[in-house]
């Protein structure tokens, strides 16, 4: 992907962009410095950066972890932000936090798992220790890559930022945009540079900067942020600046 802009408009800064790509979930993968690529069962991460993950007892990493000194690996877990709409390149983000894997059980296990639930309650928790063992990574490094640039995170400031307060519904909200208004997108695409205003524009991303098309043209494809007028936090705020880049005073603010 390329950027057609040359002077970048305002958006998130690098911690909370990696707040907002662990807050949403999306795909995740484990690299441990001695061993193949695995998809945990589940993960999670907390505000303070540490990330819990469960992986099948039977997992070769499980038998590493319980042998290792400290019984801890060096390893890196990867979580891709997935578009909420199809296309021929999903991956918004990446995520990539590196540090110690430990295996936890007993007590300390079921701990953790409760601590996970209480935010983010999902059926999976209830294989912990029932074919699945919990772990624990606490990142050294954090490093996000996505359309604005690739930067490094200090876990303290993972820690100090929040997500993005439209990361709960920008799936929702871009989906419908997709499927049922079209038209808007069109009015939205005579933001772009003329010499992308050809191509097959779909909406990519919503935070509370702006906007975020993607342009798929015949040989690339191009992020493209239209920035609001000003920062915004509610869905009434949202609205007004749609509104705005609209040019259409009376559109439903639902």
């Amino acid at each position: 992907m390329t950027d057609t802009q040359t002077r970048r408009p305002p958006a998130p800064h690098a911690a909370e962009r990696a707040r907002t790509i662990a807050a949403r979930g999306g795909s995740a993968a484990l690299l441990p410095q001695a061993g193949t690529r695995t998809s945990p069962l589940f993960h999670h991460v907390h505000p303070c950066g540490t990330a819990i993950m469960l992986l099948a007892d039977e997992h070769p990493l499980v038998g590493q972890l319980w042998q290792a000194p400290r019984a801890e690996v060096t390893a890196m877990l990867e979580i891709a932000d997935q578009a909420p709409v199809a296309l021929r390149e999903p991956v918004r983000g990446l995520l990539w936090l590196t540090g110690w894997v430990t295996a936890l059980d007993g007590q300390e296990a079921r701990d953790e798992v409760l601590a996970v639930a209480d935010v983010r309650p999902d059926h999976r928790l209830l294989d912990a220790g029932h074919g699945a063992t919990v772990l624990r990574l606490t990142p050294a490094s954090m490093v996000i890559a996505d359309a604005e640039g690739t930067s490094s995170v200090r876990p303290e400031q993972f820690t100090s930022a929040t997500p993005d307060p439209f990361c709960g519904n920008e799936d929702h909200w871009l989906r419908h945009l997709e499927a049922a208004h079209r038209d808007v997108v069109g009015q939205l695409a005579r933001h772009l540079p003329e010499e992308l205003q050809g191509g097959h524009v779909r909406p990519l991303g919503l935070d509370r900067f702006g906007l975020r098309l993607r342009v798929e043209a015949e040989c690339d494809d191009h992020d493209v942020r239209i920035a609001f007028s000003k920062p915004v936090s509610t869905p009434t705020e949202l609205a007004a600046e749609l509104r705005r880049l609209m040019g259409c005073p009376f559109l439903s603010q639902r």
